[in-house]
């Protein structure tokens, strides 16, 4: 099986190869859209802003190489944090900003959201399984999850949310929609679940 860690620039690759190395499978990772040709499964970590990011995918041609993977050849990908909020439609961190539009949504800043605690969120935190998820297959509600983040994906569809975090509300931990998935939480960080969870995506 091919796996692949898309580099684009703003990634926490190191960590992320490991875990998928710990589980069995050999993942590689790729600095140019040329190369995942037939990739089986892609994942898109990402750390720092939307606006930075989206710009990196786009002025490096990533766009249309993820879009033929997802939608033409209905291959899954996993976004990671930052690479969660890149799958929506708009980002507002570093202005209004289009995203991949993956799964249709908004990423907004966490007080737009209602939060009053301190920002940014961080830390483990329970995660509850809000609607039927595959990622969460064998794992159950209410596992503690790694979480470093200041802004929150809310999908147009509710349907899309697999599970939420309530830090002074609830906020959506993962998205699951056909063969697109993300996670706002850091698996690769979250000890025997997150690897369990990745697990899950990499047996599909």
């Amino acid at each position: 099986m091919k796996v692949l860690i898309i580099d684009y620039g703003m990634g926490n690759l190191g960590s992320v190869k490991t875990a998928v190395k710990v589980l069995g499978f050999k993942a590689d990772i790729v600095n140019a859209p040329q190369l995942i040709k037939g990739a089986d499964k892609i994942i898109l970590p990402g750390v720092g802003s939307f606006s930075d990011a989206m710009s990196e995918l786009k002025n490096n041609n990533w766009f249309d190489p993820l879009s033929e993977h997802v939608f033409n050849e209905q291959k899954p990908i996993l976004g990671i944090c930052l690479g969660m909020q890149l799958l929506a439609t708009t980002g507002q961190e570093g202005g209004q900003t289009e995203g991949l539009d993956f799964i249709p949504g908004q990423v907004s800043h966490l007080t737009k959201l209602g939060c009053e605690k301190p920002i940014p969120h961080v830390g483990w935190n329970d995660t509850h399984v809000k609607n039927k998820s595959i990622l969460f297959k064998g794992i159950g509600s209410g596992n503690d999850f790694f979480y470093v983040h200041s802004y929150g994906f809310l999908p147009s569809n509710p349907s899309a949310i697999s599970s939420i975090v309530n830090y002074d509300g609830e906020i959506v931990a993962s998205i699951e929609k056909d063969n697109v998935f993300g996670t706002q939480f850091h698996p690769e960080k979250s000890s025997k679940a997150g690897l369990k969870l990745l697990k899950n995506f990499l047996d599909l």
